[in-house]
Order: structure tokens, then C-alpha cells, then sequence
């Protein structure tokens, strides 16, 4: 019986290892690093450059090229990168959706 138990803990640990393992996220892709964080001005929709009110961001400018589309070609969200390198995603009323990390 023992021999049992401590063959189950051991697949259990084998099977479940590598799971535990691809949930590791470095510092750099974190919500929690300063550059990422939507606390950061740079990533916050009061930011005139990140702001739905600016034109380069509406959805009514037909000439952006900053807005993510899906594929029956209506507009869903808009991007806008931070000084910092860090892609920020907005839906059009100007609510943080995402981010790309730096590739710094």
C-alpha cells in the first residue's frame, strides 16, 4: 500500500510538473512591472496620445491606422504605443483591453 501511495504522488507530480511550470511569466511581460502597469500614465486612457477623444484614435477617423479590426471588418479596439515601447490596447471608449510588453 505504501509503495502505491508513493507511486501515485509520483505520477501525479510528473504529470502536473510541467503545467505548474508554463504559468511562469517574466517580470518583463508582468502586469506588475511599472512599464506594463495600467497605473503607468503612459498606459492610461487619460493620456491624450492613448485618449478615444483624440482624433488619431476615433473610431469616426477612417484614416487610422492604429485600429484593430475582426474579420467582418468592424472596428473593435485601437492601439497606441507608450514612450516606454509598450503596445497599449483600448476599446473605442477608451478602456484598457491589454498590452504588448517592450521588446526592449
Amino acid at each position: 500500500m505504501k509503495h502505491l501511495i508513493s507511486l501515485a504522488i509520483t505520477i501525479q507530480a510528473v504529470l502536473f510538473a510541467p503545467l505548474a511550470l508554463a504559468q511562469a511569466v517574466p517580470f518583463s511581460a508582468s502586469a506588475y512591472n511599472w512599464e506594463n502597469s495600467p497605473n503607468n500614465f503612459n498606459n492610461s486612457s487619460y493620456n491624450w496620445q492613448n485618449s478615444p477623444n483624440n482624433f488619431e484614435n476615433s473610431p469616426n477617423n477612417f484614416n487610422a491606422t492604429n485600429g484593430v479590426y475582426d474579420n467582418q471588418g468592424r472596428r473593435l479596439a485601437y492601439e497606441v504605443q507608450a514612450p516606454t515601447g509598450v503596445t497599449n490596447y483600448f476599446d473605442n471608449q477608451g478602456n484598457r483591453i491589454g498590452y504588448t510588453p517592450s521588446k526592449r
